[in-house]
């Protein structure tokens, strides 16, 4: 990666679905808890890849519907596509590695043949993957057939059986192991290979991932059955390979600590950051505190306390000017004491804040330029409903408006009717995961509570944000 200039210290390299995304934990707070320890402290000499089975189309999605941060490298379509950075810049060496051998007509062809086989979608048929889904107790079979096949038609395939239910076919030399050696490979031609890899998975197409020497692995609690069994015949008395007690992101920030590759502590466990750690304060880290203390202001988890206030306007340089989206001034302090009339404005909602891709420049001897991405996701909707539809109505809402809505907070009875509160917290269409890229110049001091002195705050939507209400959008 051309963004470091020395090997990176850590590369978490991480499967998406049931590892680094929970998507039985409706606050997704072990991602959020994940995100802070991420951008405060690994980011600006780290690498971080996501390796998932997801097309683009669907990853695409995915980050849409989750709160995620960008990855340096994104390994898709079961280790058959490797892009990078924010514009997703294909490798166009990887493709021409996965092209030996290989002829995706004949593929298709003779898995059609196979009446147990269903193709998948569309999106997920890719240049070097082909998807099919296959009950568990036929997959065995198939798979040996297909291989048996393929060898005649002089091809060199493998055949991937994950998830209880999707069998991917893909060239010899792909797969997330694969890919992962490649990039190994890759940086250390340059010089720049990191000083410790962390893998981690949950499923069968994960296993690869496990095998690459020299990488600590970390199986999440929730792991599937088919990939403790691989680890159980194949790594069992590997004491770089360990099964978290953790589910998903919290058992990567689990195996952080057990494998001591840096700190573990993430920004949302400390309640009171007056009496955290100053010892490694950054302008990262102070970054990610203070919107951490902005989102649980405006949830209400912090006491309404002028102190609270007082501290971060004295964090603020008297003559510092805010720019908002809009493109309205006003000054910072100004900005802060402005946060009083906000106070649990989103108590009882899933109101989050998190920041992303902060990256800093040292522009003076204490002057720091940082650049971030910042995000907002919060929602609330009340549908007042005649009790005999009620259900079918929630349905008919949720399809219409292309919302993700999460539970039942309250119910009450009003005039014979049933009025509904609802949270929602993914939204895959709509006005409610707001963004903005700011800009930021922050004075670095030696001592004091905060360490930091914000000097002028820039903020600009990001495309497909802005919204109708901008003067909930405080920073």
């Amino acid at each position: 990666m051309d963004r470091l200039n020395a090997p990176a210290r850590l590369m978490i390299v991480s499967d998406l679905d049931h590892t680094m995304v929970d998507h039985h934990d409706p606050e997704n707070m072990s991602l959020l808890r994940f995100n802070a320890l991420w951008e405060a402290r690994y980011r600006h000499d780290s690498l971080l890849v996501f390796s998932t089975g997801r097309s683009p189309t669907l990853y695409k999605q995915l980050r849409k519907e989750k709160p995620m941060l960008t990855p340096d490298i994104t390994i898709m379509s079961v280790g058959t596509e490797i892009t990078y950075g924010t514009s997703m810049v294909p490798d166009d060496g990887w493709v021409e590695v996965l092209n030996h051998k290989w002829d995706r007509n004949i593929v298709t062809e003779e898995a059609s043949k196979f009446s147990e086989l269903i193709l998948q979608s569309e999106t997920e048929q890719r240049p070097h993957k082909v998807s099919f889904y296959v009950d568990k107790d036929k997959a065995q079979n198939v798979r040996k057939a297909l291989s048996e096949i393929f060898a005649k038609h002089g091809l060199d395939v493998k055949i991937i059986y994950s998830g209880g239910m999707d069998l991917d076919i893909l060239p010899q030399g792909a797969g997330k192991g694969q890919a992962l050696a490649y990039l190994h490979k890759k940086f250390k031609a340059e010089g720049k290979l990191p000083t410790n890899t962390l893998v981690c998975g949950d499923s069968g197409n994960d296993a690869e991932l496990f095998s690459i020497p020299d990488v600590h692995g970390v199986m999440v609690s929730n792991a599937q059955e088919e990939l403790l069994q691989w680890h159980a015949e194949n790594a069992k008395g590997n004491p770089k390979i360990i099964h978290a007690t953790e589910r998903c992101a919290a058992g990567i920030i689990q195996a952080i600590g057990h494998f001591n590759l840096g700190p573990n502590t993430s920004p949302r466990d400390i309640t009171n950051f007056s009496d955290s750690e100053l010892e490694n304060v950054s302008a990262s880290s102070e970054i990610v505190k203070f919107f951490l203390f902005y989102e649980r202001w405006r949830r209400a988890e912090v006491e309404n306390c002028e102190i609270y206030l007082a501290s971060v306007k004295a964090d603020c340089d008297a003559s510092g000017i805010l720019v908002h989206p809009s493109g309205a001034e006003l000054p910072l302090c100004g900005a802060i004491t402005g946060m009083r009339n906000y106070y649990g404005d989103k108590q009882g909602q899933q109101f989050r804040v998190w920041v992303d891709r902060v990256l800093s420049t040292q522009t003076g001897l204490d002057t720091w330029l940082v650049k971030f991405n910042k995000w907002e996701l919060s929602g609330k909707i009340d549908l007042l409903v005649d009790e005999p539809l009620e259900l079918d109505l929630l349905r008919r809402v949720a399809n219409t408006s292309k919302l993700l809505l999460c539970f039942i907070l309250t119910r009450s009875i009003s005039n014979g009717q049933s009025l509904f509160q609802l949270n929602y917290l993914s939204i895959p269409a709509g006005d409610e995961q707001q963004g903005c890229v700011i800009t930021c110049i922050i004075n670095m001091k030696k001592d004091g509570v905060s360490g930091a002195t914000y000097m002028h705050v820039h903020e600009t939507w990001l495309e497909g944000s802005g919204t109708k209400d901008q003067s909930t959008w405080l920073f």
